[in-house]
């Protein structure tokens, strides 16, 4: 495989704002005249539209901030039905997710950009089979990480628990972004003073709560509005 640029996101939990970081910076990026392309290895969860067709919510916000047309490039080479972890929803269907498989997907799509955003499954240490995690999927890539964090109570915990798991890997971390979420949580900038205290890497941004005309609704990506919103937010250079 040749070596690429880009980022791997991670998160402290699911449902933090990975989706939207990782399109915001996929945005940023092209903006900034980079030809980046978005990229994950195993999503679970998926939806039929009104055409019949079958889709995963982050895929398609991935695809429509890399500006590709639908069924364009292959963005994943795992798309599960169910809604849960990953390596469940692969029993389910009576798969093994395999690391060689989603290496080759890795290297394939880079072909088509000169840099990948990288979206995780949930948190860093989600078991993709017996053996393996997307923690071992993040040191075999070896793109610095960025680690997004959803300001809810608990967090803080959360963030410092995953700093340590991704040097554990001897991986960098390229810095962090804060996710208000839906609701903006109580202590908001005593939080965020705290994790900039703790966390040894760059604090890239905080992103405010979506207005409500760019939130999501289920089983929909996101706006390309609301990923323009997110990238105003987000302090990142295409070096």
């Amino acid at each position: 495989m040749t070596k690429m640029t880009g980022f791997f996101v991670t998160g402290t939990d699911t449902e933090v704002g990975k989706t939207l970081v990782s399109g915001a910076l996929i945005f940023k990026l092209r903006k900034q005249g980079k030809q980046a392309i978005g990229f994950k290895p195993v999503v679970a969860g998926t939806y039929q539209s009104s055409s019949g067709s079958i889709h995963n919510e982050d895929l398609e916000t991935l695809r429509i901030a890399s500006q590709l047309a639908p069924g364009q490039l292959s963005l994943s080479p795992y798309v599960l039905d169910m809604p849960v972890a990953p390596h469940l929803a692969a029993l389910n269907k009576g798969i093994a997710l395999d690391l060689k498989t989603i290496m080759h997907a890795v290297d394939e799509i880079q072909k088509y950009g000169d840099c990948l955003v990288i979206e995780g499954a949930g948190g860093f240490l989600v078991p993709l089979n017996d053996h393996e995690d997307l923690g071992d999927l993040a040191h075999q890539i070896g793109l610095p990480i960025i680690l997004v964090v959803g300001m809810k109570l608990g967090c803080i915990n959360h963030a410092l628990l995953t700093q340590e798991a991704i040097k554990a890997r001897g991986l960098k971390i390229a810095g962090w972004v804060a996710n208000s979420l839906a609701n903006e949580m109580p202590l908001l900038k005593e939080n965020i003073a705290t994790l900039e205290a703790k966390i040894h890497a760059p604090f890239l941004g905080l992103i405010p709560s979506l207005p409500k005309t760019l939130q999501k609704s289920d089983n929909s990506p996101y706006l390309i509005e609301a990923l323009d919103f997110a990238a105003q937010h987000i302090q990142i250079t295409s070096d």
